[in-house]
């Protein structure tokens, strides 16, 4: 990716979190037409009053507005831990954009997006959100916390990332997922940004990295990115390509439509695969289109959020 295409993709990311914003409220403005109904109020500031709690906190203004009893949540009772981890490696910057749009973004930007629209969510619940960005190396690590100061120190860490020509090389998921899991100490709701391509890497040890983040009986939802179009249903135009590992640099010539078919099931193998040792070890596992909205994202954060006690 050259320069220019390096400052076209950025330009989307020039205010991510008036760009995150954006996209909570839209995500927040669906639900009011949605089976989630009222869900986005309970979320924002306010939960559901349950029969049998004081009224003293009820939100009677509310109330008037929507028929249905609130009461306001305060500080003291949000106290969710969350610890995003962003994969760096160079297949995260899959597909080279021109310019990055909503709707058409590479890995890397779908998950930036994601990521600083999660913690918009985290934000308005005063909860604490921490970071981790690994590639080559264990590239960055913020604990959890929730100020302001840390939440903008957070964005501007995403923007330089989503900023880059390109991730890292020959990246070693599972070496990194071992320091993160013994860096979260109280227990979490851990996010994975990832799209599971790796390099001379047998599964198996990246199972056992997987494995290592349920440590401390942390709630870890897998949020595997890729690009269906492309990266699991091969649709390329039919006649001779060279495709390029961008991180190993091996390069090989082919006909797209002649190893089609081998490729998806080989990828199909590997995802279902992925599927069942998530399942095994009590990991949520999310399949995320970069060519779909954040509504899958967000949802999944709502449910867990919920869930997580």
């Amino acid at each position: 990716m050259d320069i220019k295409n390096q400052l076209q993709g950025a330009k989307l990311f020039k205010n991510l979190e008036l760009l995150a914003k954006h996209v909570v409220e839209g995500f927040i403005n669906g639900m009011h037409k949605s089976p989630f109904h009222g869900f986005s109020s309970e979320f924002a500031e306010h939960k559901i009053y349950n029969n049998g709690e004081s009224t003293k906190h009820i939100d009677w203004k509310l109330f008037a507005r929507t028929d249905k009893l609130y009461t306001k949540r305060y500080e003291e009772e949000t106290n969710l831990r969350c610890h995003m981890i962003l994969d760096n490696s160079a297949s995260m910057y899959f597909p080279e954009l021109k310019q990055q749009q909503i709707g058409n973004l590479n890995k890397m930007g779908f998950s930036v997006l994601a990521i600083a629209a999660l913690m918009n969510l985290l934000k308005k619940q005063r909860d604490a959100v921490g970071l981790s960005i690994y590639g080559q190396g264990y590239n960055y690590y913020a604990p959890e916390k929730s100020s302001e100061r840390h939440m903008q120190m957070l964005l501007d860490q995403l923007n330089t990332v989503v900023s880059t020509i390109e991730g890292d090389r020959e990246t070693q998921t599972y070496i990194y997922l071992h320091q993160i899991a013994e860096k979260l100490h109280r227990r979490s709701l851990v996010f994975l940004f990832t799209d599971m391509l790796q390099t001379q890497v047998t599964q198996e040890k990246l199972f056992e990295g997987l494995r290592h983040l349920k440590y401390n009986k942390h709630d870890v939802v897998l949020f595997h990115v890729l690009n269906k179009k492309l990266e699991q249903q091969f649709d390329f135009e039919d006649g001779p390509k060279q495709f390029v590992d961008v991180e190993t640099g091996q390069k090989i010539d082919v006909y797209a439509e002649g190893v089609k078919e081998n490729y998806k099931k080989e990828i199909a193998a590997y995802t279902e695969a992925i599927k069942l040792k998530c399942m095994q070890y009590k990991i949520k596992y999310v399949a995320v289109d970069v060519d779909s909205d954040f509504a899958t994202v967000l949802n999944t954060f709502l449910v867990e959020r919920r869930n997580f006690v």
